[in-house]
């Protein structure tokens, strides 16, 4: 990896944190019913992460979140032309589902952008099928975007110095675990393996179920 690489990486990572994701605490709370899948707890509970959204999915139809997380959903806020946090932490994701996929548990990943100036549906559902035939790519207007964003609690920034064209985006890197009806239940950060978020997502659907 490349000096220029490992400090788009920090970057990324640091702005995420500036940008209000230090929400989560390494301590499980013990009167939640998901405590023992847990690896962390959210400031404020779950239910302080996740909300409404409407954008538009790869196929170019638009929907709301209740059309997206019709199963349990490894989600991602990212953009497709990310160097290489984005492509490096989809196909974990992507990993994590295949190991699912095998151990018999129906779920499935999300891929939002956070850049829809450049993210067009054809754009998403490009990058989409490079890590796995169950990822949903969804994009929309900036505004639409923005909201499922600070739904989530992300932060995302676009570098205006450099290239109009080959710009990039400061943004958070967490992953999400979101289940329909119950939301948003837990996190992931960059350094969970696919193993380890396999284990703990069987752990939740195990657990709602």
């Amino acid at each position: 990896m490349s000096t220029k690489t490992i400090a788009i990486a920090a970057t990324v990572v640091l702005a995420g944190a500036l940008g209000g994701m230090a929400w989560y605490a390494s301590r499980p709370a013990s009167d939640d019913a998901f405590a023992q899948c847990r690896a962390s707890a959210v400031s404020g509970g779950a239910g302080a992460i996740g909300g409404p959204f409407e954008l538009v999915r790869e196929d170019g139809v638009t929907v709301t979140d209740k059309d997206v997380f019709t199963k349990p959903t490894i989600l991602y806020f990212g953009y497709t032309f990310c160097p290489d946090v984005c492509p490096l932490d989809n196909m974990r994701n992507a990993d994590a589902l295949r190991i699912l996929d095998e151990r018999g548990y129906d779920a499935q990943t999300a891929f939002i952008s956070i850049d829809p100036e450049r993210d067009t549906p054809e754009v998403v559902n490009e990058f989409t099928s490079l890590f796995h035939d169950n990822m949903i790519g969804l994009t929309g207007s900036p505004e639409q975007v923005k909201a499922a964003s600070m739904a989530y609690k992300t932060y995302y920034k676009k570098q205006e110095d450099g290239d109009p064209e080959y710009y990039l985006v400061d943004h958070s890197t967490f992953t999400y675990l979101v289940f329909p009806e119950i939301g948003f239940v837990d996190f992931f950060k960059r350094d969970d393996t696919p193993e380890q978020m396999a284990d703990r997502v069987a752990c939740f659907i195990d657990a709602a179920g």
